[in-house]
């Protein structure tokens, strides 16, 4: 098994050290030619509590992600698309294209909803799978990444139907038979447990992506708003009166687009600001460094949710015109 990890921030560094730290082939496609050759020359630098290790991997900027490396086998190639909404764009994604094998497992990470649909249409002749990590991590200049709150990847098939139609009529569908797929889902949870990292398949991915879309549009945009790492967040009284009306409001309009389960989800948004107590979240990292956000896929994703159940989200609406503003 060998990984493709596009994206050299905090999340494709995290995952790219503990899999090459693990003895697997990693390459990392980055947005700089800069840090793919500081990557190339120095390795990963992972910090976990306290201690730093690297990891050798090979790296190559995003331009030329439709180069075909030389294989020395036949392993399976994992694609981990570690970038953000923001640069998931039509370019990137003939890329991904080019890049993935026949058959290759090409998971996506990204924050918010509409991704999967995106790549099952730009790989068809890959399998598509999602993916919703809860890693909290945060990088330290090209190289280096901190692993700053413990979490797991839940790993899922959430548009089946989407693969199915896009996919070309040679013999994928035949060859992907679910024995196959079965097996190839066990070598990959195989090699995260083997990394370190707690992972599991879900057939309920949907649902997990509507939770984790519930986490991120109460923390990434007030946390943006306010400056804060996600553990101050909650400490003001005010603050946490906001935080807790973003969540009804969101919740509701989830609840009407279909996530299920009767979990405390407040105490779940509680227990993600606590346990990554330390992180700058994405959204806050963007806006510091002046690059376009995920709000419009985050809290905006929420406003058309709204929309096409006839509700209304005044809370999300604002907080995704303030952090528009904040561009």
């Amino acid at each position: 098994m060998r990984f493709d990890i596009i994206g050299g921030g905090a999340i494709g560094l995290l995952y790219g050290g503990r899999l090459a730290l693990a003895g697997y082939p990693v390459t990392i496609w980055t947005r700089t030619a800069e840090q793919a050759e500081r990557l190339a020359d120095d390795g990963i630098e992972l910090v976990r509590q306290g201690v730093i290790r690297v990891a050798d991997v090979d790296a190559f900027p995003l331009q030329e992600c439709s180069r075909k490396l030389p294989q020395m086998d036949d392993s399976e190639q994992i694609i981990l698309l570690a970038v953000k909404q923001t640069q998931l764009t039509a370019a990137l994604l003939e890329q991904v294209g080019k890049l993935a094998d026949p058959n290759a497992l090409v998971i996506g990470l990204q924050n918010g909803i509409g991704h999967v649909e995106k790549l099952v249409q730009a790989v068809p002749h890959a399998y598509v799978l999602t993916g919703v990590t809860t890693e909290g991590a945060l990088r330290h200049g090209p190289r280096t990444v901190e692993h700053t709150g413990e979490g797991m990847i839940a790993i899922g098939d959430a548009f089946n139907d989407l693969r199915q139609k896009s996919a070309s009529d040679d013999g994928l569908n035949e060859r992907m038979k679910q024995s196959e797929q079965e097996i190839r889902h066990k070598m990959l949870l195989n090699a995260f447990s083997l990394a370190g990292i707690t992972s599991e398949l879900s057939k309920e991915m949907n649902n997990r992506i509507f939770q984790k879309l519930l986490v991120n549009a109460v923390i990434n945009p007030l946390t943006a708003l306010f400056d804060v790492r996600n553990g101050e967040l909650p400490q003001h009284p005010r603050r946490a009166s906001l935080m807790r009306a973003l969540y009804d409001e969101t919740f509701h309009v989830l609840v009407a687009a279909g996530m299920t389960g009767d979990e405390d989800r407040w105490q779940q948004v509680l227990q993600v600001c606590e346990r990554t107590s330390e992180n700058v979240s994405s959204m806050l990292a963007d806006v510091r460094a002046g690059r376009q956000t995920e709000i419009e896929w985050i809290n905006g994703s929420v406003c058309r949710l709204a929309a096409q159940y006839g509700l209304e989200a005044p809370v999300n609406a604002s907080v995704a015109l303030l952090v528009n503003a904040m561009k």
